[in-house]
């Protein structure tokens, strides 16, 4: 049902939460994940968001897909890593239609929640932009 699995992550809570969800799912299907994190670009004239610096490193993402690939790989499941530039909610989707992912799973607030609200959160936005299914972990 699930051959293929979009896991973005950021260095949220939230996303380790949902990380526990993602091996339940993945198992019980067997399938194949896609680990994401996007790098985001600041915006020209737009001031740094304070909350998101760590996803602003490359380097320091890079790291966390490293982590994340090993941590899912110990639990046996088959995992490939995307580290990708750009609007995290929109690149996001772009990579679940890319892929053919059947699904994606993800934390109801990561690092992207913004000063609007949950209506203009990274996971509300996929939600409505998504060409697969969404499972929302709180």
């Amino acid at each position: 049902m699930f051959k293929k699995i979009l896991f973005p992550i950021d260095d949220s809570r939230e996303a380790r939460e949902a990380a526990k969800t993602v091996v339940n799912v993945a198992k019980t299907y067997n399938s194949d994940l896609v680990i994401l994190s996007v790098v985001e670009i600041s915006q020209e004239g737009e001031p740094p968001k304070e909350n998101i610096t760590v996803m602003s490193s490359p380097e320091a993402v890079s790291e966390l897909l490293q982590q994340a690939q090993k941590a899912f790989t110990q639990e046996g499941i088959n995992t490939e890593i995307i580290e990708k530039e750009g609007v995290p909610s929109f690149t996001i989707c772009d990579v679940a239609d890319e892929m053919e992912v059947d699904l994606i799973i993800m934390g109801c607030r990561g690092l992207g929640l913004t000063e609007q609200g949950v209506s203009e959160s990274v996971a509300n936005r996929v939600i409505n932009l998504s060409p697969c299914p969404v499972l929302i972990v709180p």
